[in-house]
């Protein structure tokens, strides 16, 4: 997924490469020889979530004039592309971010990031959520450091548009949604609008029908690589009511076109032409930065519906928990430690904290109730969702993160199919259990 979620597992094999590459350039140094000093390099998404991390880096810099952090930015999935190549290549930054799962797990065992356990393990665990600072662990060791905001995926809407389609309150069951399909396309709207382009979206449906109508263990029999997992009659139906909304014309004649990085998808709900989207958190700061008009009059907000004799909890999430940075094994001792100084100093600080608030993210940082409650534009948004990441019974990371690399792109292009309605539900899951290894 984006941000934190887009397929990011396919860099995880190349990870291996980082650890045992003799020859590549030292972080920050493209020469090749030996690190200097304490400078930093590091890369980031260009996304509006971002500015806060990056600002902190501004302020960092400010202080440390023989401890630089310098940093680049990359799109989405530029940034895919980077740093596959960079960390094959053995030319990775010194830190970088990744979205934990798969990835995070390839790279702490092929030992290409660092143990920051020692230094790092108590300031992470008393600061972060729980469920949250979890993902930064592999075997009872710190290997990668929150940070950034929360980031479930939840139901977007236009309050405007529905109301003029008749609709009176967002959809609490998947039979209203479906009802709600109907009478914004007889309206003349999009119903739903979906980013199929970027093809990430697609996982954000089958990874809440999966849970809604089967519950958390489904997947999680997926996760532990258990023999025809996908198998589950979940599964199964799950793909069938995707290929039912599509039949319905739920996400219009032009989803395939569309992708998340160019914004074209959440443009369609700020300008009332689209009713719906279901999409990570963080797109409350593109909503903002495209229409505050909007986001003060006219949005609203809604969990993933419910399924009828469904076994998943209302309240599970799915997403993306954060952002994670890893520092590379080849930092040298200098280099760690203006790492972990300046994560101690500036990561989830007072400041950095106000910032992403102010923009609409939620930092998945514990007792800060009051904080966001006082800083809520008014909508209720900012507390519901900070709550809801705390109660949450379960919190899954997104699919193509936490697969392993080689069924991460299988369920991207598999999901793809059976939008497309090329590929049956039967289909569907005997592909993916062919990928269990």
């Amino acid at each position: 997924m984006k941000q934190s979620g887009k397929l990011i597992a396919a860099i995880a094999s190349t990870a291996m490469l980082l650890g045992a590459s003799a020859c590549g350039s030292q972080p920050g140094n493209s020469s090749g020889s030996k690190a200097e000093g304490a400078n930093l390099t590091t890369w980031a998404i260009t996304d509006a979530p971002w500015h806060p991390m990056k600002d902190a880096f501004k302020e960092w810099n400010k202080d440390h004039k023989d401890a630089q952090i310098s940093e680049e930015s990359f799109a989405n999935d530029a940034y895919k592309e980077k740093i596959r190549t960079a960390v094959g290549s053995g030319n990775a930054p010194t830190f970088f971010p990744s979205w934990g799962g798969s990835p995070l797990t390839d790279y702490a065992k092929s030992k290409a990031i660092t143990d920051l356990t020692p230094e790092l393990k108590t300031d992470i665990q008393s600061k972060v959520l729980d469920s949250v600072s979890a993902e930064a662990f592999r075997d009872g060791k710190l290997y990668a450091v929150p940070t950034g905001p929360v980031q479930p995926v939840l139901i977007f809407y236009n309050k405007k548009v529905l109301k003029e389609a008749g609709i009176d309150s967002a959809p609490q069951t998947w039979d209203e949604l479906v009802a709600d399909v109907s009478a914004l396309k007889a309206a003349g709207k999009t119903p739903i609008s979906l980013a199929g382009g970027s093809k990430w979206p697609y996982l954000m449906w089958a990874a809440y029908l999966v849970d809604r109508i089967g519950g958390p263990e489904v997947f999680n029999n997926v996760l532990k690589g258990k023999k025809d997992a996908w198998s589950d009659p979940a599964v199964t139906k799950a793909m069938g009511m995707i290929q039912e909304l599509v039949k319905a014309g739920a996400f219009g004649d032009s989803y395939q076109s569309l992708t998340a990085d160019d914004r074209k998808d959440t443009a369609l709900i700020t300008t009332g032409q689209a009713g719906f989207e279901l999409m990570g958190s963080w797109v409350y700061t593109d909503l903002i930065s495209i229409s505050k008009d909007f986001t003060a009059k006219d949005l609203g907000y809604v969990p993933f519906p419910t399924v009828k004799d469904g076994r998943g909890d209302p309240n599970d999430l799915t997403g993306n928990l954060s952002n994670y940075w890893q520092l590379s094994s080849k930092a040298s001792k200098e280099q760690k430690k203006t790492f972990v100084d300046f994560v101690k100093a500036k990561n989830y600080s007072d400041t950095m904290v106000d910032a992403m608030l102010k923009q609409g993210q939620i930092p998945p940082v514990k007792n800060i109730d009051s904080k966001v409650k006082a800083t809520d534009d008014g909508s209720g948004y900012y507390l519901w969702l900070y709550q809801a990441a705390k109660k949450a019974p379960n919190y899954q990371l997104s699919w193509d993160v936490a697969l392993p690399s080689e069924q991460s792109q299988a369920i991207l292009n598999n999901l793809e199919q059976v939008f497309l309605n090329t590929m049956s539900p039967d289909q569907f899951v005997s592909a993916m259990n062919k990928t269990i290894k």
